[in-house]
């Protein structure tokens, strides 16, 4: 394994989704992930599908590359192991509820006294103190919390009884915080390297939520654009249209917000628009918008497809982008360029594909592996590593202590 950070070693205690986004970044950089999971179920993605061959897809793109030790940590044997590797470790993640490995010593202020070092990095829901740390959280929990699912309420009116819209297609909390705890990870890492001291990093899927909205500064200070100028210039409003030719494309903002209104009006060579008394404001161009719209949709039609517009379009600052599967996009020729698909054989009749690496470095490539591990299958070389005989790891296995399955 290659990358700007081999030679780091990483605890992962994290499961599901959050923290093994954030371990998988640090993987994927070149560092030594070894993914402890419970002695008998392990973690909770691997149950998710589609499944192939007993390999959860889901679980595979968040854990490919990392090595697998399954253990009971409610052991004293097992405690005894994690410890030895904490040691030796420059980071260890976690995602219990907060003071769960509080209970078996493992928590930031026992690990500290093994490795002063050490950068430990706890991803929750609401923060590791404060009025909702022992709070249940989800992605779409957190969503409904922190004003995410609130603005799409508001914004698309939409009713309690339609209950799939009500959902985010994505679990953006989740992906989000896995990369603010990358961006922490990698800024404490550095300063223990320069200092000698590691530190605790507390991070919360809510506070990140709340960062990451770049409608924030206008929510939290309760102002409201639906009667007046768009605000987050305008992206979440940009309208879809469908060409002559079948493609359906986004223009990237709206007519609605004024500046981008005389950008339209020049690059449609339609300047008799700027001083239609429809349209002079932004609330009245909210109160015609479907007269406006069929104003820009009748000049669409006039282009043959999708390149054609484009080029107009580009003259006035704005782009346009095609509406099309991920898969689609991935095959065409873009994703061959970068790489996009990233194929992890399972056996040689099947492969699962996940993407591939979102940055390329031009001195420390990264080139990640594709180890596929099932719960505990790296648990013998991970213990020989530490100096454990044959004999003794089959007492382990023995007592329950260490355990392996497909699953």
């Amino acid at each position: 394994m290659s990358g700007p950070l081999k030679g780091i070693k990483v605890i992962d205690f994290t499961r599901v989704l959050a923290g093994p986004h954030f371990t998988k970044i640090l993987c994927d950089m070149g560092a030594e992930v070894i993914k402890i999971e419970h002695p008998e179920s392990g973690d909770l993605s691997r149950l998710g599908p589609p499944i192939t061959k007993n390999f959860s897809h889901y679980y595979v793109q968040q854990n490919i590359g990392k090595k697998c030790l399954s253990l009971d940590l409610n052991k004293k044997e097992g405690r005894i192991i994690v410890e030895q590797l904490i040691k030796n470790a420059d980071i260890v993640a976690e995602n219990f509820r907060p003071g769960t490995l509080a209970a078996f010593n493992l928590d930031y202020n026992s690990i500290k006294n093994l490795n002063k070092k050490i950068v430990y990095v706890s991803i929750s829901g609401y923060g590791q103190e404060g009025p909702m740390r022992g709070k249940a959280a989800f992605a779409t929990t957190v969503h409904a919390e922190c004003g995410t699912a609130f603005a799409k309420f508001k914004h698309e009116n939409i009713k309690l009884t339609d209950f799939k819209s009500m959902q985010s297609d994505f679990s953006h909390a989740d992906v989000y915080t896995g990369l603010e705890a990358s961006i922490s990870c990698l800024a404490a890492l550095n300063n223990a390297q320069k200092t000698g001291l590691g530190q605790h990093i507390d991070i919360s899927l809510a506070a990140t939520m709340i960062a990451v909205n770049e409608r924030a500064h206008a929510e939290l200070s309760g102002k409201n654009d639906n009667n007046d100028e768009p605000f987050a210039l305008s992206a979440p409003i940009s309208p879809y249209l469908r060409l002559n030719s079948g493609e359906i494309v986004v223009i990237a903002a709206s007519p609605i917000l004024s500046f981008v209104f005389l950008r339209y009006a020049r690059m449609m060579r339609r300047l008799d628009l700027i001083d239609n008394p429809k349209y002079k404001t932004a609330k009245l161009r909210r109160k015609n918008y479907k007269d406006l719209m069929k104003e820009v949709y009748d000049w669409v039609l006039t282009f043959r497809n999708a390149e054609d517009l484009e080029a107009q379009v580009g003259e006035s600052g704005l782009a346009i982008g095609k509406l099309r599967s991920m898969k689609d996009f991935a095959e065409g020729p873009w994703g061959d360029y970068w790489q996009i698909i990233r194929k992890i054989k399972i056996d040689k009749d099947n492969i699962i594909k996940i993407p591939g690496l979102p940055w390329k470095f031009s001195r420390t490539k990264c080139e990640p592996k594709n180890h596929l591990a099932i719960r505990g299958m790296d648990n013998k070389e991970i213990l020989s590593d530490l100096g454990y005989s044959k004999k003794d790891i089959k007492k382990l296995y023995l007592k329950n202590i260490l355990s392996e399955g497909n699953i």
